[in-house]
């Protein structure tokens, strides 16, 4: 990200030890994670019951979010998130699914609206995999992967999408254990296919930007705790599954959270450098997306 620093870029690159109540910001988050959840996830349960273009959405600690002024707008793109099922939340409803939502993908949007001629709707849309409207959103967004329980039908959905040209970013799971529940919902959808390491030419890295200094972008959690990684997620990884003609159909952050970059932009404690990586991986998955 080229030097912008107004706005929504004013971000630091403070260190813990130089942010004055750093401590209290972080207690309050996580006060509000703990007990905001509950009021959240039942205001959240009927907000995605009634989604739709035009309307609100809860986060998960039960902060309201408006519709923006262009929700009901024409766009040539859509940030299309997908709610899935896990084996914690067995019914349709808030879960793993909308950590970070909307606000990573309020402020994800501002950006790319800034960066690029892209003409992208700057409020969220949420997805199942057997919504019909699925093939509506060529790019999708799965957060938390290392949580999904895919059923047949939404394995066969997800399957009949990336081999028609939709394009899955993955994102936000870290270590051994998260990374093999991520693989056994991958082989339902492909047991033909492995996970491979995407390679450093690969176009999907040099399209607006050409992002050869590759880092751990950590999520938030590093302001407190000290550690850029989470569990036994120490590398950082960017792997993928490719089709028969060699398109990447699927690009797998493993070890790693831009929704917590993108979320966090206009946080002063969060250095601006993990934060400008994001952004650039996030726009390059949509230009390959939309030209592959």
């Amino acid at each position: 990200m080229p030097g912008a620093r107004g706005g929504l870029w004013m971000v630091g690159s403070a260190t813990p030890a130089e942010s004055p109540g750093l401590h209290d910001i972080l207690k309050e988050m996580r006060r509000r994670w703990l007990w905001g959840a509950l009021a959240g996830l039942a205001c959240l349960s009927l907000a995605f019951a009634q989604r739709g273009a035009g309307r609100g959405v809860f986060s998960l600690d039960g902060e309201y979010f408006a519709p923006t002024e262009d929700a009901t707008e024409s766009t040539e793109f859509y940030f299309a998130r997908l709610a899935y099922r896990s084996d914690y939340t067995a019914r349709w409803g808030p879960g793993a699914w909308m950590i970070d939502s909307p606000k990573a993908e309020r402020h994800f949007l501002q950006g790319l609206r800034r960066l690029t001629f892209i003409h992208g709707r700057s409020m969220e849309e949420y997805v199942r995999p057997t919504d019909a409207n699925l093939f509506d959103y060529p790019w999708l967004y799965v957060v938390e992967p290392g949580q999904w329980s895919l059923s047949d039908e939404d394995a066969a959905a997800l399957r009949e999408y990336m081999l028609r040209g939709g394009f899955i970013v993955t994102d936000d799971f870290h270590g051994t254990f998260e990374w093999t529940v991520f693989l056994r919902g991958l082989r339902k959808i492909f047991p033909e296919r492995e996970a491979v390491d995407i390679p450093d030419r690969d176009a999907v890295f040099h399209t607006l930007y050409d992002i050869d200094d590759k880092f751990q972008v950590p999520g938030v959690q590093f302001l407190y705790t000290g550690s850029k990684y989470e569990q036994d997620g120490v590398e950082a990884r960017w792997k993928g599954v490719y089709d028969d003609s060699g398109r990447l159909m699927m690009v797998i952050n493993f070890n790693m959270d831009l929704g917590d970059a993108w979320e966090h932009a206009d946080m002063p404690q969060y250095p601006e450098g993990w934060t400008a990586l994001a952004y650039r991986l996030g726009i390059s998955y949509i230009i390959y997306a939309m030209t592959h």
